[in-house]
């Protein structure tokens, strides 16, 4: 599933197997701070080195903190796991994702399916 946070380049990936908010292009950040040390490992065991950390804001006032920004990475991953780690509820539907406030089920944000990345 993937969602967009501002421009249609914007991409970010609902991401099961992250366990951080991670994207490669410090344009995103609204608020950003560096970060000499560190280092993320992808599924397939390679490494990308941590640069910073920061908030992203998207255009409907959305504001994710925490989010590391990794050289080389390829795509934007928001973490299903730290979105529920944060109160938030996280529902799957045949065509879309819902991002809920687990409190007052208001939504957050809400993720497309993009089946040119399924496999199957």
């Amino acid at each position: 599933m993937q969602t967009s946070l501002g421009a249609k380049e914007s991409m970010w990936y609902f991401d099961n197997g992250c366990s951080k908010y991670m994207t490669c292009d410090a344009k995103k950040f609204s608020k950003i701070s560096c970060k000499a040390s560190g280092h993320v490992t992808y599924g397939d065991n390679n490494k990308g080195k941590i640069l910073g950390v920061g908030k992203v804001t998207s255009s409907s006032s959305t504001v994710i903190k925490n989010v590391l920004l990794v050289e080389g990475l390829k795509h934007n991953l928001l973490s299903i796991s730290q979105l529920c780690d944060k109160g938030l509820k996280v529902i799957f539907e045949s065509n879309h994702c819902l991002i809920c406030c687990a409190s007052s089920n208001e939504i957050i944000l809400v993720g497309k399916k993009n089946s040119k990345y399924l496999h199957g």
